[in-house]
């Protein structure tokens, strides 16, 4: 049975935030599978933010990542777990 852990990372007041966010998804890298950042561009950036991860790793691991993005003003972070059959 293959277990994924899917995290959303919500970034408010994205410009400002986004060197603290990457300081912590640096220092949890080797957790991080795949990462995938979103945000409204066109005429003006949004201040708003989504970053999507895959992660691997101890479920200690995850909830440390997950814990210190929270701990950041201005960020929300949840992770889901999905088991394939």
């Amino acid at each position: 049975m293959r277990e994924y852990n899917i995290m959303a990372v919500l970034i408010n007041h994205r410009s400002k935030k986004a060197p603290t966010v990457q300081e912590v998804l640096t220092k949890h890298g080797c957790s991080i599978k795949m990462r995938l950042g979103l945000h409204d561009a066109g005429d003006v950036c949004s201040e708003e933010g989504l970053v999507l991860l895959q992660l691997v790793g101890d479920k200690s691991d995850i909830k440390a990542l997950e814990d210190e993005l929270n701990g950041i003003e201005g960020v929300k972070a949840k992770t889901m777990n999905i088991t394939a059959d």
